[in-house]
């Protein structure tokens, strides 16, 4: 199945071997070829292996199957920057914004975008070892996809440091002594590396120029020694605050469990003040407001929610747990068949981002209860009666698959209405089309079994494909409910 192997494809994805993404993605649109989102995501393997060719077609369909799509067009950009087309990369930035004006990856991708446009031209391959490595969107897609640097994605000293290699990599040898960007070298490289040695630097430039000691030296002595102290007080701050962060939501765990919701949103709020870095304190909040019947507040949660998770790249569980609550929030609000639309398409967004079973259950019962509105919503007695005249006009015209269609509609309005039935069975009888005028007419009859005409039709249909024994039953069974209907009586002697 197709989504059996999209699946595959995300657990590859998720796990860095792209290669392995890319073949699973491959087969489920052998097996859908219209699906979006499975170009989309194929789409996004493509440029995590530097294959941007290859993103940029992906990216093309992904846009030309559902040009409403914000993601798509994130997807074109990327592929564009990585093949250096940044005026086509911003442009395509600015049409997904022109869908979705709040997505942030789009917003994101169009300042990169405008930046490396306004940036002058890189220097010589010669004056940075790792430049390409730094260079382009799948730099965060590797660092996500890894477990160790997807951590340090969280932690706002990493991502600025990660920034500011990205803009110039020659700043690389100024954060060496960090292990995570010495880990997160050996994540983009694809190798393992030791932490480097104390004082260990890597070269800016070629030139003959930087070998000369007497100029080395003084780099080392322009250290200053103060800073790692600083650095450690604001991890240190920074931690106690997230420890606390994590007792708040504790608390308001075992308050939740024990039903009291106001004092769950006291501590969950209390956890976001603290650490506005775990997206978890923010969805735990909108359960609550769910459980309150607060809907329009667990929406906004779960919207803040996915916002920040795209800023700090927080796992895609995480969005999609935020996503699956909005769709259970827009559930309960919905009022008319109409209203569960929203509801459906925020489900569908949750599976993009993870396959979870309790999604898919809560997709498929708001899409059951959208079609069953939908029937009731359409049912409509007096305009069924007027259909069903009509069909009686094309009837008497001997214009049957007219009739027959008028007939159809009339049943769709009210599908409790025997007469329709029985008069449907009458045209396909008329027709030669024997099985489904027996199937109404029997339809008819479990409608309203004291409807002779129901019998009338179904002896009709037996009789003519020569199952009299079934007929003569048939007839005898109308005439214990009319014992004067001439049809019948006829019938039982023909």
């Amino acid at each position: 199945m197709a989504e059996e192997a999209k699946a595959k494809g995300n657990a590859a994805f998720s796990s860095g071997d792209f290669s392995a993404a890319v073949r699973h993605f491959s087969d489920a649109i052998a097996l859908a070829p219209t699906n979006h989102v499975l170009y989309s995501n194929r789409s996004a393997a493509y440029a995590s292996l530097q294959q941007y060719s290859e993103a940029l077609a992906d990216a093309k369909k992904t846009v030309e199957l559902k040009p409403d799509w914000s993601k798509g067009y994130s997807r074109l950009g990327a592929a564009h920057q990585g093949l250096g087309h940044l005026d086509d990369a911003v442009s395509a930035y600015k049409k997904g914004l022109e869908i979705d004006p709040n997505n942030q990856a789009l917003k994101s991708g169009l300042a990169d975008a405008q930046a490396a446009a306004s940036r002058p031209p890189p220097p010589p391959m010669g004056s940075s070892p790792f430049g390409d490595t730094f260079q382009g969107p799948e730099m965060w897609t590797k660092l996500t996809a890894d477990p160790t640097t997807r951590a340090y994605l969280q932690q706002p000293d990493f991502l600025k440091m990660m920034q500011d290699i990205q803009r110039n990599p020659n700043n690389l040898n100024i954060y060496l002594k960090d292990s995570r960007v010495m880990q997160a070298l050996g994540v983009l490289l694809n190798v393992k590396l030791r932490t480097a040695p104390e004082g260990a630097e890597f070269p800016e430039s070629s030139s003959p120029e930087r070998k000369r000691p007497a100029e080395s030296e003084p780099v080392k002595e322009a250290e200053p020694e103060p800073e790692p102290m600083e650095i450690g007080e604001g991890e240190k701050e920074a931690k106690e605050r997230k420890a606390k962060a994590q007792k708040e939501k504790e608390a308001g765990n075992a308050a939740y469990k024990k039903k009291d919701f106001e004092t769950a949103i006291q501590h969950y709020t209390k956890a976001i003040e603290l650490d506005d870095e775990d997206i978890s304190f923010i969805t735990n909040r909108a359960a609550v407001y769910l459980e309150m019947g607060q809907y329009e507040e667990c929406i906004k949660d779960c919207d803040k929610a996915v916002e920040r998770g795209r800023e700090l790249r927080s796992d895609f569980k995480m969005i999609a747990r935020a996503l699956t609550r909005k769709g259970s929030a827009l559930v309960k609000m919905a009022k008319c068949s109409k209203d569960y639309e929203p509801a459906i398409e925020t489900f569908q967004k949750a599976l993009t981002e993870h396959r979870n079973p309790d999604t898919l259950k809560k997709l498929n019962e708001a899409e059951k209860a959208k079609k069953d509105l939908e029937q009731q919503e359409y049912f409509d007695p007096k305009l069924a009666d007027e259909e069903r005249e009509k069909g009686n006009e094309y009837f008497k015209q001997q214009k049957y698959p007219e009739a027959i269609k008028h007939y159809t509609e009339s049943l769709r309005r009210n599908p409790n209405d025997p007469k329709a039935y029985s008069n449907r069975a009458a045209c396909y009888t008329k027709l030669g089309a024997l099985p489904e005028g027996l199937k109404d007419a029997e339809k008819c009859i479990e409608l309203d079994p004291t409807f002779s005409k129901g019998y009338t039709r179904k002896g009709a249909v037996q009789f003519f494909m020569k199952e009299y024994d079934k007929a003569l039953e048939t007839y005898q069974e109308g005439l214990k409910h009319d014992p004067s209907n001439q049809e019948l009586l006829d019938g039982v002697k023909r």
